[in-house]
């Protein structure tokens, strides 16, 4: 009976509520917008025989995140796009939780829980490992914020980190948002969200809406439309113009379209992103490029005539999206995407930036330059050039130079090299750029599919390839003997003679046409011996008298190969 009165007068609901944050209280700022005719909104609950939504396709681990946390006495909703996919009948990719607890508080009720972020905190809630995780996101109901009482700071994230070291909420000169961790209500949350068609809430436990901007509305009507004045809200993070343009293209297909009003200042505002750092544009440019929606992105940015002075790596693909080997990566991104396939930046920079790669190379070898060191000295040109101080930078640059450095060596098909190389590791991105290349038009299709044949073959199948890729490789070099073989055979007094020239043979007949070939080490360890054999062999075998001409030389070349390029002498 006492216990229970306390529990009443201390406010206790339920089991695990005296842990819950109370209800978020409306801060000065918010209660002064309102009063101001800031766009808050009003809260509009919308039931399940209104919105419609199939329970069933709704995440079950995401559930399982919201049920977690109301069970501890906390508000939780499903949030943002995956409220709008539901809405429209699409089962979302990925789920948000937005609730009333703080990160410390919501970390301590999961066991695999991380707070990622410094500008915006949030917490990952993982399931499972290995490319069956799954992570769900979940964000602390944000404060509105009113930016004239915010800490000024002179420069941007980089420049300002220790002056931003502990602090809340802080904007740069331009008015752009560099910490922002204060707390509200969900009001000031959806408030804060960009558009109003992200900016509403789902209890999957009671399968109601709760809409405070007309999200519904306007995802009905096909509609992205900014929360609040849109020029307002592009200065407090310019990257939101990059998000606008994202949505735009994302939701194409469903015919959604940008609100004139929330199109109209993105030309104006452009000049703000140069002062956003280049890793994070760099990461926007990712999500423009590579979430399934490429060729409708670089469309909205033509539309919007955001060719030239977004990011220029960003502007190279916009400029470059109709020559054929970066449409194809562009569509070829976009497939892998709708099939569920993993997709790297590396292989969409390597396809962008090759023609960059392979103009320099050119130019250095009409100057006389090595082929190899060349090609190589001519990627990390380009690199710094045209990617520079990016996330992942290290990473990044070594598999596309792998990719890169993979071209010249499909031409060479003998020898070792072709088992070399199937066995690296980049070895099928190398051989998809390859494909790609010969899309376009490039003579390169046969190659192609003696390369796929050879990397899916058995051991006896392979050796059938490379055997066949060798006789082709010494017709096209003169019927199957070059001219310094066939000179060097007139003489010939013994077989153990011939076992001297057929390493030779085989080297010179190896496919070395292209100028970058390069060549391997046993080429480059068999033929001297062979070549040091014949010159002392040369004049005893011209003063034989019964003119033998070597007719075993077959045997030579399967059986005497190791003798002669260990270079031991034949008896007499």
């Amino acid at each position: 009976m006492i216990k229970q009165f306390i529990d009443k007068l201390l406010g206790k609901r339920r089991t695990g509520a005296a842990t819950a944050a109370p209800r978020a209280r409306r801060s000065p700022a918010a209660a002064k917008a309102s009063a101001a005719g800031h766009p808050l909104g009003q809260r509009n609950e919308v039931p399940a025989r209104a919105h419609g939504i199939d329970p069933t396709l709704v995440d079950r681990r995401a559930q399982e995140v919201v049920h977690t946390l109301q069970d501890a006495g906390y508000e939780a909703y499903i949030v943002g796009g995956a409220v709008r996919d539901l809405l429209l009948g699409l089962r979302p990719k990925d789920f948000d939780v937005a609730t009333n607890a703080t990160p410390e508080q919501v970390k301590s009720l999961f066991r695999r829980a991380f707070i990622i972020g410094r500008r915006f905190r949030i917490v990952h809630v993982v399931f499972g490992r290995g490319r069956e995780h799954e992570v769900i996101e979940v964000t602390t109901f944000r404060g509105f914020t009113d930016n004239a009482s915010a800490e000024r700071v002179h420069g941007n994230e980089k420049t300002s980190r220790q002056a931003l070291a502990g602090v809340r909420h802080a904007v740069d000169s331009s008015g752009r948002v560099l910490r922002d961790n204060v707390w509200g209500s969900q009001q000031e949350d959806a408030a804060r969200r960009d558009f109003s068609i992200n900016a509403m809430y789902y209890d999957p436990r009671s399968q109601t809406v709760v809409d405070y901007h007309g999200g519904i509305d306007d995802a009905r009507q096909r509609t992205i439309r900014m929360i609040g004045n849109a020029e307002t809200r592009y200065r407090e993070d310019p990257v939101r113009m990059l998000r606008a343009i994202r949505f735009a293209a994302k939701l194409d297909a469903l015919g959604f379209t940008l609100d004139s009003a929330t199109a109209r200042p993105i030309a104006l505002l452009l000049p703000l992103l140069e002062d956003i750092p280049p890793s994070r544009m760099f990461d926007e440019m990712l999500k423009l490029l590579q979430t399934g929606h490429a060729l409708a992105s670089v469309a909205q940015l033509r539309a919007l005539g955001l060719g030239r002075g977004v990011y220029p790596l960003l502007d190279l693909a916009v400029a470059r999206a109709d020559w054929p080997l970066v449409r194809l990566a562009l569509q070829d991104t976009d497939r892998r995407v709708a099939e569920g396939k993993p997709v790297v930046p590396s292989f969409l920079l390597a396809c962008l930036l090759w023609d960059d790669v392979q103009t320099q190379w050119e130019r250095a070898l009409a100057q006389g330059e090595h082929p190899t060191p060349a090609l190589s000295d001519a990627i990390s040109d380009v690199f710094e050039r045209r990617v520079g101080e990016v996330s992942g930078r290290g990473k990044l640059g070594a598999e596309m130079r792998e990719i890169w450095m993979m071209q010249p060596r499909f031409e060479r098909r003998t020898g070792k090299a072709p088992l070399n190389l199937i066995e690296q590791p980049r070895f099928r991105a190398g051989l998809d750029f390859l494909r790609l290349r010969a899309r376009t038009g490039e003579p390169l299709q046969a190659l192609v599919q003696w390369w796929e044949a050879l990397s899916l073959a058995d051991d006896d199948a392979r050796a059938d390839l490379l055997e066949q890729a060798r006789l082709h490789s010494q017709q096209a070099g003169g019927g199957g003997k070059s001219k310094s073989s066939r000179r060097t055979r007139k003489p010939t007094a013994t077989p153990d003679a011939d076992a001297a020239d057929a390493p030779s043979a085989t080297c010179n007949n190896s496919d070395d046409s292209a100028p970058h070939a390069a060549p391997q080490a046993n080429d480059a360890t068999d033929a001297p011996a062979a070549k040091k054999r014949r010159r002392r062999r040369r004049k005893p075998a011209a003063q034989r008298p019964d003119g033998s001409d070597g007719s075993n030389g077959s045997e030579a070349n399967s059986g005497n190969s190791h003798s002669a390029a260990g270079g031991e002498m034949p008896q007499p």
